[in-house]
C-alpha cells in the first residue's frame, strides 16, 4: 500500500535491519518488482537475520514444489562490513534492540537507525559527521527495546546532526505537540516523508 501511495516503481536492493515481523512480512510483495524488473532483487543482512529469513520464508529459499506461482526472487548476501550498491558505499552500523543485535545503515552523511535503544561504543565512530538521521523514538517513558523521545534527542545532540526524523513512534506522541517541543531541525517522521540524500 505504501509503495503504491508513494509511486515506488523500482526496488534495486533490500537492506534488512533485523527479522522482526514488522520489518520482513512485506517480502511477498517484492514479487511484483521482480516481474517489472525481470530480475531477482539483492537482499543484504547479517548472518542471523539471513538464517531467520530462510527459516521464516522457506517456501521462497528452499527449492519449491513448482516453479512460478508468484514466488519472490531474492538473492541473499551476508553483510560482513561496508559494501557498495550502485557505486554508493553503505556502512552497516551495529546497534541493540534490547539485547538483540540489529543493524542500522549509513550512506554518506545520512544514517537510518530504527528499532534500537543502545548504540555500542564502537558504532559512534561510524556515525561521526552524520548530518541527517532517521532514529527510533517510541514514547516519552523509557522502554526496554526502543529509545525514548529524550534518549533519541540526546543521540541527535551527541552526533551534532542538522536534521533528525524520529520514527517507530507510538500513539503517546501527538504529532503537532511533540514536534513543537523538539529542538530546531528535529521532528517526528510521517507517512509519505521523502528524504533526499546525496
Amino acid at each position: 500500500m505504501q509503495a503504491l501511495a508513494n509511486d515506488v516503481r523500482r526496488v534495486d536492493a533490500i537492506l534488512f535491519t533485523h527479522a522482526h515481523a514488522d520489518h520482513v512480512f512485506g517480502i511477498d510483495d517484492v514479487r511484483r518488482y521482480n516481474q517489472m524488473q525481470k530480475a531477482a532483487i539483492p537482499c543484504f543482512a547479517d548472518a542471523d537475520t539471513l538464517a531467520s529469513l530462510r527459516r521464516m520464508f522457506s517456501y521462497i529459499f528452499e527449492p519449491p514444489m513448482q516453479v512460478g506461482g508468484g514466488l519472490p526472487r531474492l538473492t541473499l548476501f551476508r553483510i560482513g562490513g561496508p559494501f557498495s550498491l550502485g557505486g554508493v558505499e553503505v556502512v552497516p552500523v551495529p546497534l541493540f534492540h534490547g539485547t538483540l543485535p540489529v543493524l542500522g545503515f549509513r550512506v554518506g552523511s545520512f544514517a537510518y537507525l530504527t528499532d534500537c535503544n543502545r548504540i555500542p561504543d564502537a558504532s559512534w565512530d561510524k556515525l561521526r559527521g552524520v548530518q541527517t538521521i532517521i532514529l527510533d523514538a517510541l514514547r516519552h517513558t523509557p522502554h526496554s527495546t526502543h529509545f525514548s523521545l529524550s534518549e533519541a534527542t540526546n543521540v541527535v545532540a551527541r552526533l551534532g546532526a542538522a536534521r533528525a526524523y524520529f520514527t517507530h513512534i507510538s500513539h503517546d506522541l501527538g504529532h503537532v505537540a511533540t514536534c513543537a517541543s523538539l529542538p530546531a531541525g528535529v521532528e517526528l517522521a510521517y507517512d509519505g516523508l521523502v528524504v533526499e540524500i546525496q
